[in-house]
């Protein structure tokens, strides 16, 4: 299943820079035979069957030779599949397996090119198959070429039986030698049964990222995108279920996500025949790609899963998938370390003595890695300068960074740092020696945000400037944490130098090369862990977490607003991914205790960032108990299973369970922002009982915590519950379970 992209050498290697998504996302090539359960191939009619433990895939080949979808969908629903009727263009065209511009339009497309001669229409059959298993995974190549121009185009289909999970992109290439012009390259496409859908997706805005959102898809067509290289606006994860479907344990629900950190689209179009259409890839927003002879290009994947047991099931199902088959390996497998960030204690006013001591308060209340962010690097006093220049300011550090980090290693502790590699100042020495290497547009005015612009990535020169000062700071240096943060958005998305063909390929390019920066610098690297930050969730999404092992969920780290932004974010994002710090941060004016605090960052990655210099004796040693406790379980947390009990969106009240995978232990974190009836009658109120999820039925389980120690069998806690009692405005409780012997 390799695809062998000839031509000429700059061709090969533009290939060779779009496989650097292949790399981190879909590495691997189809070789052995599957079992039939998984992948069956039906001669007559040429049929493909994909079967998961709740689900079923199908596509046919039609009569005029056309791939066309058949039934996606559970089990439970299968509908019988014949073979597509007698041809008809304009019913095959509403269910291409590969939606096309050309002939009868009845989808959003995926596809949409310009031949040399101007021809603007595609014309795609079937040629041939290959099913075989890719890293371990069945995986189904479709062959499909153009009826008279040289184009080639491979769908595959990798399945991940357990989770009933499908992943899609396509590999198109160009066979002969005059140029294809890729006006949008879509990475796959599926059509849901007949019915009426509701759709549930993720949007915001800095410090209220991933906020809920469910509206009903009608006749018609909804878009959701992001154009640039990172968004709060908007996530790539979606949820679609039928719009009577609203239990979040029952029913079903087809999810999934476009892995692609540049500019995405997601497309839910309903069309005349009341079927849904889900497709999405790169945005062709300002974009599009010359597809030289004798090369290829790969798109990103689109990840479709199907859940029988709701909105829980298909957010548990996403997270496995993250976890096992995503997110880089070791780390994803391991509990992430207690982190403290020296931000908020320091600003930009760092030197080497203020971190040491801040070290070692954090290493006295069990913290186990510690980060310096922002404000270490050459002539970095405020953001208005600085940035691009990657070298320890002699004034803050005369020697260097190397006397902080062996004092942080000897204190036992593990040293990380903050860095903004895609950012430069004007006031640095990197920007007045080369200008050109912001994005930029001629005769346009230059707009700042947070007083930096943006390098231009697609560049090879500022990517190799990127790695090797990158590769440089590692190797001298001790680190073995990077919070990788990007502060803005992109703005005169220019690149004189090119020609305007190429101008429109800019915002591919740049993620190709930063995907090809992380790449090598976690093969040059492999013990450095990677956070990706972008103001906060701006790019919480498959295709970075294939490359860094944890997202800053937010910059609030308001409690009681991160509630609402870490329930959002539970939908798609694994505990492990979610970095959640414990701050002083009050957004609204209201205090809360140290310990809601600390309950509401525990429910993730924990991290601590207040001014340590300003907590007392009491504080400290409330963070030392409760860092421990968290400690004790952070594997439930942050490898286990998630299931959503309460919803802040709708009650003043949040819950959420985490049990490992064998059920065996499970933690409960229960909270309360404000009081709902009075005190007196707090203990009779069937609010207080959470009902229980995933534990094992036939088990007695231990429980303790924050409440009166007592053993209660599994059927009980997921039948009745177990009463967890809140009192007062921002209470909170942690709950423990253990399954006895």
């Amino acid at each position: 299943m390799d695809v062998k992209a000839r031509g000429p050498k700059r061709s090969w290697e533009r290939f060779l820079r779009t496989a650097i998504v292949a790399l981190a996302l879909c590495a691997g090539s189809v070789t052995a035979s599957l079992p039939s359960e998984v992948m069956r191939v039906d001669q007559d009619p040429l049929r493909w069957t994909v079967n998961t433990p709740h689900s079923t895939y199908q596509v046919f080949v039609a009569r005029n030779g056309e791939l066309v979808q058949g039934y996606y969908g559970p089990l439970s629903d299968r509908r019988a599949a014949g073979a597509p009727g007698p041809g008809d263009p304009e019913i095959i065209s509403s269910l291409r397996e590969v939606p096309y511009r050309g002939g009868f339009m009845n989808m959003t497309p995926a596809l949409e090119v310009i031949f040399a001669d101007h021809t603007r229409e595609l014309e795609l059959r079937y040629v041939g198959h290959e099913v075989g298993e890719q890293d371990g995974y069945p995986c189904l190549r479709l062959d499909m070429k153009d009826t008279y121009y040289p184009l080639s185009v491979a769908e595959y289909i990798r399945v991940i039986p357990e989770l009933d999970v499908l992943e899609k992109w396509m590999v198109l290439e160009n066979t002969g030698d005059e140029d294809i012009l890729m006006e949008r390259a879509y990475s796959g496409s599926v059509v849901l049964p007949a019915d009426a859908y509701d759709l549930i997706h993720f949007s915001g805005d800095w410090g209220r990222e991933f906020f809920p959102r469910r509206t009903r898809l009608t006749s018609g067509l909804k878009s959701i995108y992001v154009r640039g290289v990172r968004s709060h606006q908007h996530s790539p994860f979606f949820f679609v279920r039928p719009t009577e479907d609203k239990d979040e344990n029952f029913g079903t629900v087809w999810f999934g996500a476009v892995a692609w950190v540049g500019g995405w689209q997601m497309d839910f179009d309903v069309n005349r025949f009341e079927r849904t259409q889900i497709t999405g890839g790169i945005n062709s927003w300002d974009t599009h790609w010359v597809l030289k002879g004798k090369s290829a290009f790969q798109t990103p994947k689109i990840v479709f899963g199907v859940s029988t047991d709701g909105s829980n099931g298909a957010s548990r199902r996403m997270h496995r998938y993250l976890l096992d088959h995503v997110m880089p390996k070791p780390f994803s497998q391991q509990v992430s370390k207690v982190l403290y960030n020296s931000w908020y204690a320091t600003g930009f006013n760092v030197n080497e003595k203020d971190q040491i001591a801040l070290a070692r308060i954090a290493k006295e209340i069990g913290v186990e890695l510690f980060v310096m962010d922002d404000g270490w690097f050459k002539g970095r006093n405020n953001d208005r300068a600085g940035l691009g220049d990657w070298v320890a300011d002699e004034t803050k550090f005369p020697n260097g960074l190397n006397p902080l980090i062996r004092e942080v290693n000897d204190l036992g502790m593990d040293f990380g740092i903050w860095v903004e590699p895609e950012m430069v100042n004007p006031d640095s020495d990197l920007y007045r020696a080369h200008p050109e290497w912001a994005l930029h547009t001629p005769h346009r005015t230059a707009h700042t945000s947070r007083h930096q612009l943006v390098l231009n990535f697609a560049r090879d020169d500022v990517k190799d400037y990127t790695l090797k000062w990158m590769d440089e700071l590692l190797t001298k240096h001790n680190i073995k944490f990077i919070k990788w943060d990007m502060n803005r958005y992109i703005s005169e998305a220019g690149w004189p130098e090119t020609d305007p063909l190429g101008q429109r390929e800019v915002r591919i390019r740049y993620v190709q090369n930063l995907y090809e920066v992380l790449l090598k610098l976690r093969e040059r690297h492999p013990d450095v862990v990677f956070e990706c930050c972008s103001g906060g969730g701006g790019r919480a999404n498959p295709g970075i977490l294939a490359l860094t092992d944890q997202i800053w969920t937010s910059d609030n780290t308001d409690p009681g607003d991160r509630l609402h932004i870490q329930y959002g974010c539970s939908y798609a994002l694994p505990a492990k991914a979610m970095v959640n710090w414990v701050t002083d941060d009050e957004w609204h004016g209201k205090t809360t205790s140290l310990r809601f605090r600390f309950h509401v960052a525990m429910a993730g990655n924990l991290g601590v960032g207040n001014d340590l210099f300003k907590w007392t004796d009491k504080e400290k040693k409330t963070a030392k108990e409760l860092i421990a406790l968290y400690k004790s379980i952070r594997h439930i947390i942050q490898l286990g299973d998630q299931y959503r009990l309460r919803d802040p969106f709708s009650e003043n009240r949040m819950a959420v369970q985490f049990v490992t995978r064998d059920g065996r232990e499970s933690v409960v974190f229960a909270f309360q922002t404000l009081e709902t009836q009075p005190m007196a009658t707090r203990g009779l109120s069937l609010s207080d009982r959470l009902v229980l999820l995933g534990l094992d039925p036939e088990g007695t389980y231990h429980v303790e915590g924050d409440i009166e120690p007592q053993e209660i069998s599994g059927a009980a806690l997921m039948a009745s519950g177990v009463s967890v009692p809140l009192a007062g405005n921002y209470s909170s409780k942690v709950i423990i379970l253990r399954r006895q012997p």
